[in-house]
């Protein structure tokens, strides 16, 4: 069965590659602004839904999968911070708070017309970081693509007093264990 990853992240494809099942992956044209009083989850599924849907147009045979992760606490959102200055705000922001990464994820095929789509929140929360601390982080790793400006995959997990989910994976960015519930459904065999 062609699968095809609708993202162009590299952690994404990082993840997926675990499940040993061929794949390509192509680039979703989707507007990734938040709707006008949409939640943190919402949004995440909405997006992840969109990004399949919009890769399924073109590619009607195959299993398209998209996926979107957003952090947020309360009313506050963090994104992708995408300079150095923007990464020290979030995380000075985040310090001795918890946040939730809400990922969602959507299996969508086009020729049948089915469509999958689960939400896999992690709470995370930061130990009470000092300026320094968050200031050797940004400068050691690379985090300005990367939503929250923490990778507990890598260094970033240091930043932390705890995590709780699910999916271990759901934090980096592709919830792997509603993914696979999700292929198996379409009759993708795994392993």
């Amino acid at each position: 069965m062609h699968l095809i990853l609708a993202s162009t992240s590299s952690y994404r494809r990082q993840l997926l590659e675990r499940l040993q099942h061929p794949f390509d992956v192509v680039h979703p044209e989707v507007d990734e602004t938040p709707l006008d009083g949409e939640s943190g989850p919402q949004t995440a599924e909405r997006l992840a839904l969109a990004k399949a849907r919009a890769v399924a147009l073109h590619h009607p045979d195959a299993l398209v999968i998209g996926s979107d992760q957003v952090a947020y606490a309360g009313d506050r959102r963090f994104g992708k911070p995408g300079t150095v200055d923007g990464a020290i705000a979030q995380l000075r922001q985040m310090r001795g708070q918890s946040v939730i990464f809400h990922t969602g994820v959507a299996v969508v095929h086009a020729r049948t017309g089915t469509e999958d789509i689960e939400g896999v929140p992690t709470e995370v929360r930061f130990r009470d970081l000092d300026d320094a601390e968050i200031i050797r982080y940004v400068n050691a790793e690379h985090v300005l693509d990367c939503a929250g400006s923490a990778k507990s995959e890598g260094l970033g997990i240091s930043l932390l007093d705890a995590l709780s989910g699910d999916d271990p994976t759901a934090l980096v960015g592709l919830p792997l264990i509603a993914l696979s519930r999700m292929l198996r459904r379409h009759g993708l065999a795994l392993p």
